[in-house]
């Protein structure tokens, strides 16, 4: 029987409005299109009324209520703006940028500031307050997102992010007053810490405070050295993110106009991300047959397409290695494919290949440096990793009217993809692409229906079971690193009481909503946002004509000319990995 919803009414700067009971005061102005300005508060995270900003009058209450925090209630007259309003925003601005340097021209969010924003919608012009500043320097240690906490506004966005959503506890604030900061417990660096790099951190940041270790201008002077052979690949969740940078609306696939675009910056070839997905889902199938059908190897097995959520695996999980997938992930893939196998093809010295990976998520960054995986063609197979955001500065930064560009085709050997791959960049996806090609290498037929749309959308974990000739596949997709220990921990139990395994196969992806919400991602993503974005993948699938990665011609290709078979000796020396337990704290 569904709940009945209370509802309350009110009055928001005159205007009636009605909201169900527990709405925020900030929620129910937006009913009737009242923007109330914040700074701590994020639509992914609980408010923490930090900032002061959403400071509003009730009728009959003496005191400024904090809008983030405040239920409206039954019969509540709101005021949002008006003289005394305004000035106590503009005095807490000025007490926040009291203890803020200024050097917006060199921070990694200029131009991309909430802080920033909101000064200038104010009119701050100059200091009312002595200026304060904390001399602690940037921590770099992890060479994939910067801690800059002379920048931190002390809003807990980022604390909240890594300890509730991702459960990671990277970071907390240490002293007190004035002397309060971001920090990994201990004060210790962050490369000493459990951080995984997953860029969530970064991704609700509201200043400069964290933000991605750029890598642009490695990729410039690899573009404009004579002596190296360029080539680029771009994620599935890119495509339908990068367009807004350019005011596209949410979710706008734009996979051709990236190509010519590539072109343009002087890539001597472009590949794509999705087609190294079809060629994951063809060893990460064949390994789940191997084990679910003929029991070579401990069921469930589970993925690891995603570089947080493996480092995430080796520190929290490390007993349970077994269970992963030993197949790279997609990226990592292609990278030792440019270096041998397209080398070959079009006889290019591999040593001067730059690859570079155009990724949502800053773990690739961290991910490219790992020994045991990414140096199987002989040299280091992917280069250079940029964030979606680092690339939309590039096109700006090159003068290119992205808008303008005419539609163009990547090259057709480690460029052509089914719709398969594709849906790689949404939660869920991994496992609905592993589905349609791990069905067919059990029956010998493909599905008459490609889509497995229990696996999709935004719940935390999601758990159903697929039917494969009368047998039961029984699989869990989880996103967000704080959703897996409830998958995890089912398995152990499990195992521990001896009874029927929950699961066979299990998807995760340590990033909200997976790639589409990744940590390079633009900012300000919100669950609509990642709706929009995984739509955009979804959309793309349907309209294909070869769904399976087993059908993909250019797949057939590769294995008949180069890898011979799924989990042959060959792929199993530059497709696949192993792992180690790692400690939770480096000394």
């Amino acid at each position: 029987m569904s709940s009945v919803v209370t509802m309350v009414k009110g009055f928001v700067n005159g205007r009636a409005v009605e909201v169900p009971a527990g709405t925020t005061i900030l929620d129910a102005a937006k009913k009737v299109q009242v923007n109330i300005p914040t700074l701590c508060k994020h639509a992914d995270l609980l408010p923490s009324a930090g900032c002061g900003i959403c400071i509003v009058k009730a009728k009959g209450n003496r005191k400024m209520l904090r809008a983030c925090c405040t239920p409206f209630e039954n019969g509540m007259d709101i005021v949002t703006h008006d003289p005394e309003i305004v000035k106590t925003r503009i005095t807490v601005l000025e007490l926040i940028l009291s203890n803020h340097p200024t050097d917006c021209l060199i921070c990694g969010r200029n131009n991309d500031c909430e802080l920033q924003k909101i000064a200038a919608d104010f009119g701050i012009r100059d200091d009312r307050f002595q200026r304060i500043l904390a001399e602690i320097p940037a921590d770099n240690s992890k060479g994939t997102i910067i801690l800059d906490p002379k920048k931190c506004i002390k809003c807990g966005r980022c604390i909240d992010a890594c300890q509730n959503m991702q459960d990671v506890w990277a970071l907390s604030f240490i002293d007190r007053g004035f002397k309060t900061r971001i920090s990994p417990a201990g004060d210790i660096k962050l490369s000493e810490s459990p951080c995984v790099s997953c860029g969530q951190c970064s991704a609700h940041c509201p200043t400069g405070a964290i933000f991605e270790h750029d890598d642009t201008r490695k990729v410039w002077e690899a573009l404009q050295d004579p002596e190296k052979y360029c080539v680029v690949q771009v994620a599935p969740a890119v495509r339908v993110a990068v367009g807004e940078g350019f005011g596209y609306p949410v979710g706008t696939n734009l996979t051709k106009k990236l190509y010519a675009l590539f072109r343009r910056l002087g890539f001597k070839a472009v590949f794509d991300t999705n087609f190294a997905a079809d060629l994951t889902i063809m060893e990460e199938a064949a390994e789940f047959v191997e084990r679910f059908v003929h029991g070579k190897g401990p069921l469930p097995l589970i993925t690891s397409c995603c570089p947080a959520w493996v480092d995430y695996m080796e520190k929290y999980y490390g007993d349970m290695i077994q269970h992963f997938s030993t197949a790279k992930s997609p990226h990592e893939m292609l990278g030792v494919m440019s270096k041998t196998y397209y080398a070959q093809k079009k006889n290019i010295d591999p040593s001067k290949i730059v690859n570079v990976s155009v990724m949502p998520c800053t773990a690739k960054k961290y991910e490219i440096t790992r020994v045991e995986e990414m140096f199987a063609s002989g040299y280091q197979d992917v280069d250079i990793v940029i964030t979606t955001r680092e690339l939309i500065r590039m096109i700006k930064q090159a003068g290119v009217e992205f808008e303008s560009l005419a539609d163009e085709d990547a090259d057709l050997i480690l460029g052509d993809y089914a719709g398969a791959g594709t849906i790689f960049g949404a939660t869920g996806g991994v496992m609905e692409a592993a589905l349609r090609t791990a069905y067919y290498n059990v029956t010998g037929e493909n599905l008459k229906d490609v889509n497995f749309k229990d696996v999709r959308g935004l719940d935390g974990v999601k758990e159903t079971e697929v039917d494969v000739k009368g047998t039961k596949v029984r699989i869990a997709v989880a996103h967000g690193l704080a959703n897996v220990k409830y998958v995890m921990e089912k398995v152990k139990a499990a195992q521990k009481n001896n009874e029927p395994l929950p699961y066979h196969f299990i998807e995760v992806m340590a990033c909200p909503g997976g790639c589409v919400g990744g940590g390079g991602q633009p900012y300000m993503v919100t669950d609509e946002i990642r709706k929009q974005r995984a739509k955009g993948l979804y959309d793309e699938d349907e309209a294909m004509e070869v769904r399976c990665s087993h059908d993909n011609p250019h797949i057939q290709q590769i294995y008949k000319e180069f890898l011979e078979k799924p989990l042959s000796e060959k792929a199993h020396h530059l497709l696949h990995t192993q792992y180690k337990s790692r400690p939770l704290y480096v000394k």
